[in-house]
């Protein structure tokens, strides 16, 4: 079955449409290799990741590679696909999952894997690797979640351990290899075990000593006894392609630019400073090419910097102010969503201001100073208050805490710090309307950390924390919010497991658990259920392991000394400090050789302590505005229908700055472009005649010439028809608006004709989650059988009337079935003003 027929039945179709700008679309048989990307949950998440689409614009940069992408479908999606025997789509091509030869799944977080399962369903595939043969795709995985993946290793027949930009092409040259060779499965997985980085589970064999604890790996292939990861010695690539712009809304909607990875700060709890070392940044010069050629080539309206500390870059405080005077013109903001306290000066917070006043964020993880030394966190309360005082003195109305609770000798002085911090942090702005939002969670032990023999809070813990914060924290301007302790339980337990969960992943899954890292999804019984049959201990995998104990990740090396972790440990019980090796000195950590693998710096830290009475840069006096008024007319079919109105507009918003249309701005400190859209259509309704109305600053020269250049910013299914001066903006107060309805059923003409012989028709329809009946008669002005399964119909809208849907008319006078209804297309094709 054709995937589009799924479309008008799921609740965001916006999700599986496929017809992103950017996205790049291939002939199937031109190309050697077919490699689906998938990120294992729902789109909106999938789409904000950076590594995913990396791969797919370097895979996609070679002639003989097509990379296309595959999200975890929703729950009402993979029910269709599973009654009506289709399977899972890439988006670009809508070929099955299956009919590719790799299927590279990212593995981003813990809680995604039962959707991993989803997507090896759903797309027709075994979910373990030792049932598949030559006839499947190879399941590659990679990420984070990599370096500890062995509750999820057997569906896998490879996994790469670190960064996938040298390697996915020596992975892809292996596999066109073995498609034109002809290569057994065996073969393959030997050759791919090869590559530096890449881990095959099946070569490793876990062994379980008589009382069923983890008591080694076995090596099966010589001379494969671990896995090294793979590091890219520098980012620097010059190479800047186009990135994919969402026409759904997504959680990170916005160009994000890498300018550093790694974070050598020494967070003692914190894994991604381990897989991710060392320090490499990219220079301010290539930061700057890459954000104008993104924001010229997306039309997105914030630019985000990104790094695991963005604070921290070395050329922070000149790189923002080229960024600000570069793109304060075009009102794009500048964004750092990983900030720590130390590295917000003046000139950073001011500069930041100059567009939009982004959140305020500040992670001070744990309640006490002691505390904070035995994680490393390097910070002070003194640090913290007087960021908070500078923050509000600069402006900022909402300061975000982020804590965690349950970490390595956490007394109850420490979890009563947490309320007395936010409320000390309050005062440091008198006598204004602030408010402070405090965010705690269980912490959770991560492999490859200092902390990675600790044990973890049970559930029951985790809420007695929780209670105990909201007991005590009574200012009304502090805010709790809190992680899910069950969440954080499950968290826990796939991140420190071995092999033997990936049974009760299975068996969770065939009980119905999906998507667990939404709340609203997350069912703990049913994963307490698969545990109960399968006779596994799960608050088993949260205790305190032994240092003499095997831990079940030890052959997956991730570069450092594995004597360096117990160190850190001892050092973090007495409180001691470990400085950052990027201006300290070498820690002895076991990572770099100084030869290849090194810290890459761009330049000296400038960074100095924040003071409160800075202010905002004066910026040139803003010109008068002119105004130029233009009517563009567009259509909007195909998959196009599917983008909702609100999308449509920020669609139209970018593609516009990419076109370079001389927009006028609102004021304030969220500019928004000066336009006005025609009235909003029903999703899933195509139309031949929109229209809107565009303020521009200077006229345009050529009209036609307009025309064209705006097409090429538009995705498939919208296009601009027409573009002519107009008076200021008029939009017409009656309108008759003419409707094509294609629908597969019965109709009789007799209906037609009782109808339209009437003088009034009641029909009942919801409206803000409430049941109204409207009289339809006196507003459709015609009604006609035109063809066998078409139907023609004129209705008469009037601003500030409700606004009928063309098929809750008919579906009333024909009594369709909701199956019916669904299945209808509806096309908008003219709209006469009434005068």
């Amino acid at each position: 079955m054709n995937p589009d027929h799924f479309l008008p039945l799921v609740r965001k179709p916006g999700r599986y449409s496929g017809n992103e700008f950017n996205v790049i679309s291939k002939e199937w048989d031109s190309v050697a290799l077919r490699v689906v990307l998938s990120f294992p949950d729902l789109y909106e998440i999938g789409m904000s990741h950076q590594g995913l689409q990396i791969l797919y614009h370097l895979l996609n940069s070679r002639a003989d590679i097509l990379a296309e992408r595959v999200y975890a479908p929703d729950t009402d999606l993979e029910k269709l696909l599973e009654q009506t025997a289709t399977p899972l789509f890439a988006l670009e091509s809508r070929k099955p999952v299956a009919q590719f030869d790799m299927l590279a799944i990212t593995l981003p977080y813990e809680l995604c894997y039962t959707n991993i399962l989803t997507i090896l369903a759903r797309g027709g595939l075994p979910f373990y690797s030792a049932e598949r043969d030559e006839s499947h795709p190879v399941v590659f995985g990679g990420g984070p979640c990599a370096f500890h993946a062995e509750p999820v290793a057997d569906f896998f027949d490879a996994i790469l351990l670190g960064d996938g930009e040298e390697a996915i092409f020596d992975i892809a040259d292996v596999l066109i290899e073995a498609k034109r060779g002809g290569w057994s499965r065996k073969e393959l997985l030997h050759r791919l075990a090869g590559i530096e980085g890449v881990y095959v589970p099946s070569f490793f064999e876990p062994r379980y000593g008589e009382d069923g604890a983890f008591a080694g790996m076995i090596p099966l292939k010589k001379g494969y006894g671990t896995v090294k990861r793979r590091i890219l010695p520098d980012l620097a690539s010059g190479n800047f392609p186009a990135p994919l712009v969402p026409l759904f809304k997504i959680v990170h909607d916005r160009l994000g630019i890498e300018i550093a990875r790694g974070c050598t700060r020494g967070c003692r709890f914190c894994q991604a400073g381990v897989i991710y070392r060392p320090v490499r940044e990219r220079s301010p010069e290539e930061i700057m090419q890459a954000a104008r050629e993104g924001i010229r080539a997306t039309g997105f309206e914030e630019l985000a910097l990104l790094s695991l500390s963005s604070g921290d870059y070395s050329c922070l405080t000149p790189l923002l102010a080229e960024l600000m005077d570069t793109f304060v013109p075009a009102k794009v903001s500048v964004s750092m969503p990983s900030m720590r306290v130390g590295t917000l000066t003046g000139e950073i917070m001011a500069q930041i201001k100059r567009v939009r006043k982004t959140g305020f964020t500040v992670a001070p993880e744990a309640g006490t100073d002691r505390l904070r030394r035995v994680i490393n966190k390097g910070i002070t309360e003194e640090d913290l208050l007087a960021t908070c005082q500078g923050a509000f003195a600069l402006g900022w109305k909402l300061i975000k805490f982020y804590f965690m609770f349950g970490l390595p000798t956490e007394t109850e002085e420490d979890l009563a710090a947490i309320p007395g911090l936010a409320a000390r942090a309050l005062a440091q702005c008198p006598g204004k309307r602030v408010n402070i939002t405090v965010s705690a969670a269980t912490f959770v032990p991560k492999p490859h950390t200092p902390f990675q023999w600790e044990p973890q809070l049970t559930i029951e813990e985790g809420f007695a924390r929780i209670d105990f914060l909201r007991r005590n924290m009574r200012d009304k301007r502090i805010q709790l919010r809190w992680g899910d302790p069950r969440q954080s339980f499950l968290e826990g337990i796939m991140s420190r497991g071995d092999r033997r969960l990936s049974r009760l992943i299975v068996a969770a899954w065939n009980n119905g658990a999906r998507l667990d890292a939404w709340t609203d999804h997350l069912n703990i019984d049913l994963w307490r259920q698969a545990a109960a049959t399968l006779g596994l201990d799960l608050h088993y995998y949260l205790r305190r392991r032994g240092f003499d104990e095997p831990l079940p990740w030890s052959h997956l090396d991730v570069g450092l000394d594995p004597g360096f972790f117990r160190q850190e440990l001892d050092k973090g019980l007495a409180e001691g400090y470990t400085p950052d090796c990027r201006y300290h000195g070498c820690q002895q950590c076991g990572l770099c050789d100084f030869k290849k693998i090194r810290p890459v710096v761009a330049g000296k830290p400038e960074n100095r302590p924040l003071r409160a009475e800075e202010t905002l840069p004066a910026g040139p006096e803003a010109a008068k505005a002119t105004h130029h008024f233009y009517r563009a007319d567009y259509q909007r079919i195909e998959r196009a229908r599917f983008i909702s109105h609100l999308e449509l507009l920020q669609l139209f918003f970018r593609a516009f700055q990419r076109a370079g249309l001389p927009l006028n701005f609102s004021q304030g400190f969220n500019p928004s472009p000066k336009v006005s859209f025609s009235p909003a259509l029903p999703l899933g309704t195509e139309s031949l005649a929109e229209y809107l109305f565009l303020d521009l600053a200077e006229p345009l020269a050529d009209p036609a010439e307009w025309l064209g250049r705006l097409n090429k910013q538009l995705p498939g299914g919208l296009r601009v028809t027409g573009i002519e001066p107009c008076q200021e903006k008029k939009i017409p107060e009656k309108v008759e608006t003419i409707y094509l309805i294609d629908i597969d059923a019965a109709m009789d003409q007799e209906k037609v004709d009782d109808f339209l012989a009437g003088t009034s028709y009641s029909i009942r329809v919801s409206r803000k989650k409430k049941d109204r009946e409207l009289d339809v008669r006196p507003q459709v002005t015609s009604l006609a059988l035109v063809e066998k399964n078409r139907i023609r119909l004129g209705v008469l809208n009037e601003i500030c009337t409700p606004g009928l849907k063309p098929l809750e008319i008919v579906s009333a006078i024909f009594s369709f079935t909701d199956k019916e209804r669904q299945q209808a297309r509806v096309l908008k094709t003219e709209e006469r003003v009434i005068r």
